[in-house]
């Protein structure tokens, strides 16, 4: 036998991305490598011509536990590169080209070991599946490798193609040599042979797409942002592929402990039947004795009552099994399941509904997790804008605010306050960045904003002290963090970089009188304003670009006044109105605003807002990617 190495003509094709310490990693990471490997078949790269069905159903298995351990065991953010390197050739192969591929993640936790020991842990530690026993059973080779700063847990399967094992009688060939494993398709190796006792459909349906099924419900739960829909997709994956029945508990998140180990109360969210007609029964049944499970049985399945009485004829006797969910040592609540004529589940059940459930536990605390995030993102937006738009006498207002992540605080704000003296002042800002960072700015500008204008300082004035105050902010900020750097021995913060507080606003003070409306205005590197007069002219030089707020420390601002006669509308918007796309184009290109505004002579405040509002919507086949908010101001 003789081997020379294979040479390509050009690069073998190679994948990168990075993923997020989170329960959604592995199945990104599992569309990662599928789309990957798509696109090299579609563009005929060197070595694509070996792949395979089978090879790209392990390579989703191998890349979603390899993710799963990085992520979940290890705790941190990971980076995944997957490539097709060339491998050796063989005569008797018939001196045909092969390859392996090779998918590797690293994780920045070099400290934290890959654990795959098969030792039972209490729920006061993270869980730990058979997920690298299954690499190994898949793969040609696996292995850890340690960098500076970096642990990278890689796998190589093999590309060419292979005989299929041969069955045998003998159990023991699964756990033969790995070698013997490359011809067998994933799905097939993810428990042990059956054994005596399994019924007969387990043991088919076992044999024929177990993985594939674990792989599968990873991807369904993972992408569920709702507790309840996951406890209503576990019973939907569960029956009656292995069990009868089965039902969902989860447990609130309030302090304290029972006598035997549950977090605070918990409600029976999911009940499901092969049977419909058993469904209001046997929830009946169970809400009356929730299972008592104790923390200290981790994931491992405990015998729980058989409610033969609430299953009717033929289900007098059977076995019914609860599973502790736990994510992250914390215990979310229980599943339970049953099966009708067994005295017991088969190891094969057990062990697969284990290793189930550890998804649905990580499933259940991300969408604790979203919902939390969700809520607090919700109290911070009612804080962050007014609770109503003040009514002007003389001025009719409308106002569109619509923004674009609608689980958390907005980068765009708005206000519209009386400032005392017969003066009325408003503001449209758009802060640098999103989230937790834009709340922070907001929170800052908007009561220094009214402060200050009720204190009597005029347009610049105003800008000029909030200018300085966002300066002060970030240097305190900048001062805080270095602090802590110190204090933390020089480590753990120093990616953080710069605390900046840049921020766009328009910003001016409307004083009405008899026939019209005096407006005094600014804008620090905001989309400047437009006026629409009655005719369907539209005025656009009444303000003067300046800099942003927040980046200049001797920066000075200046304003603009002009009147606003009856029938005349000013428009004030973000650039989330005039920079939404369309291709190459934006919706501003060549006046295309003023155009608009143009187009609503004769209409309301009210109608100008929604026309606007409607044609930015329109104006790009995507829904927009940036916050919106417009305000249009119109004298009686």
């Amino acid at each position: 036998m003789s081997r020379a190495p294979v040479t390509p003509e050009r690069p073998r094709p190679t994948a990168r991305t990075s993923l997020p310490g989170n329960p959604l990693a592995p199945g990104a990471a599992r569309r990662f490598v599928r789309t990957a490997l798509a696109e090299w078949t579609e563009l005929a790269l060197p070595g694509v011509e070996f792949i395979t069905d089978r090879l790209v159903n392990d390579a989703v298995v191998v890349v979603s536990e390899l993710v799963t351990n990085a992520v979940v065991h290890a705790g941190t953010d990971v980076d995944l590169q997957t490539r097709i390197e060339a491998a050796e050739i063989t005569e008797d192969a018939g001196g045909g080209p092969a390859g392996v591929l090779v998918i590797e993640v690293a994780d920045h936790h070099p400290a934290r070991v890959v654990r795959d020991d098969g030792v039972e842990r209490s729920s006061d530690t993270l869980e730990y599946g058979r997920g690298l026993r299954l690499v190994s059973a898949l793969a040609e080779s696996w292995g850890i490798t340690y960098r500076t700063g970096t642990k990278m847990v890689w796998a190589r399967l093999p590309v060419d193609e292979v005989a299929p094992v041969e069955e045998t009688a003998e159990p023991e060939a699964y756990a033969g040599e790995h070698a013997l494993l490359r011809g067998v398709r994933a799905a097939e190796i993810l428990t042990p042979a059956p054994r005596r006792g399994v019924p007969l459909q387990d043991r088919e349906w076992l044999n024929r797409g177990a993985l594939c099924f674990l792989a599968e419900a990873s991807d369904l739960l993972a992408g569920q942002l709702d507790e309840d829909l996951v406890a209503a997709l576990t019973g939907q994956l569960l029956v009656p592929r292995l069990a009868d029945w089965c039902a969902v508990w989860l447990e609130d998140e309030a302090p304290g402990r029972s006598d035997w180990g549950l977090v605070g109360g918990q409600r029976l969210a999911r009940v499901w039947h092969g049977s419909e007609n058993r469904i209001e029964e046997l929830r009946l049944f169970l809400e009356k004795d929730p299972p008592r499970v104790p923390d200290s049985a981790g994931s491992s399945p405990v015998t729980v009552p058989w409610p033969g009485q609430a299953l009717g004829a033929g289900a007098e006797s059977g076995t019914a099994l609860a599973y502790r969910l736990i994510a992250g040592g914390r215990p979310l609540g229980t599943l339970v399941i049953g099966r009708a004529g067994l005295v017991r589940f088969p190891d094969e059940i057990t062990g697969l509904v284990e290793d189930l459930s550890r998804r649905v536990s990580l499933a259940i605390g991300a969408a604790r997790q979203y919902a939390r995030q969700a809520t607090i993102s919700r109290v911070l937006q009612r804080g962050l804008l007014p609770g109503a738009v003040a009514e002007i006498p003389g001025v009719r207002s409308a106002l569109v605010y619509e923004p674009c992540d609608k689980g958390g605080p907005s980068g765009d704000f708005y206000d519209l306050f009386p400032a005392g003296d017969g003066r009325w002042c408003f503001a449209l800002g758009d802060v640098q960045g999103k989230g937790p960072e834009a709340a922070v700015v907001i929170g800052l500008a908007r009561p220094w904003l009214r402060l200050l204008a009720r204190e009597g300082y005029e347009v610049p004035d105003v800008l000029d002290r909030l200018n300085q105050l966002l300066l002060d902010d970030a240097t305190e900020a900048a001062d805080a963090a270095a602090r802590s750097l110190v204090a933390a021995g020089g480590s753990g913060l120093a990616d953080e970089g710069p605390q900046n507080r840049f921020l766009s606003l328009l910003y001016g003070e409307l004083v009405p009188y008899d026939g019209g409306v005096h407006c005094t205005l600014a804008s620090a590197g905001h989309p400047l304003p437009l006026v629409l007069e009655p005719c369907g002219s539209v005025l656009t030089e009444v303000a003067q670009p300046q800099t942003l707020l927040g980046v200049f420390e001797d920066a000075t601002y200046t304003s603009d006044s002009f009147e606003l006669r009856p029938g005349d509308s000013l428009l004030c918007v973000t650039d989330g109105v005039t920079e939404r796309r369309s291709g190459t184009h934006q919706f501003d290109d060549s006046d295309g605003l003023a155009t608009v505004l143009s187009s609503c002579a004769g209409l309301s405040a009210e109608l100008i807002a929604e026309r606007v509002r409607r044609l930015v919507h329109e104006f790009g086949s995507k829904p927009p990617e940036d916050d919106l908010a417009l305000l249009v101001l119109q004298a009686e």
